[in-house]
């Protein structure tokens, strides 16, 4: 009586549907939190990225007209 059971037990883990996605929830919760993981780290990743490619590229020489300074000059 407890070969059969032993037996029972076995086919369980060997039945498919034990092993899906949906009813295995250690191994559901494990690749949602690496995708998750992945997702921030993609993310933050691409956001540097943008910031980066989009810098500051220093002060761009400007002419200002004499008469809109602080102390203007006119001629």
């Amino acid at each position: 009586m407890a070969h059969e059971h032993t037996h029972s037990h076995a086919q369980e883990w060997d039945n498919p549907a034990e092993k899906d996605f949906k009813y295995s929830w250690v191994n559901s919760s494990t690749f949602l939190f690496y995708l998750q993981v992945f997702c921030i780290l993609a993310f933050v990743l691409g956001g540097c990225y943008g910031l980066y490619t989009h810098k500051y590229k220093g002060h761009p020489k400007v002419n200002v007209p004499g008469n809109t300074q602080y102390t203007p000059s006119y001629k």
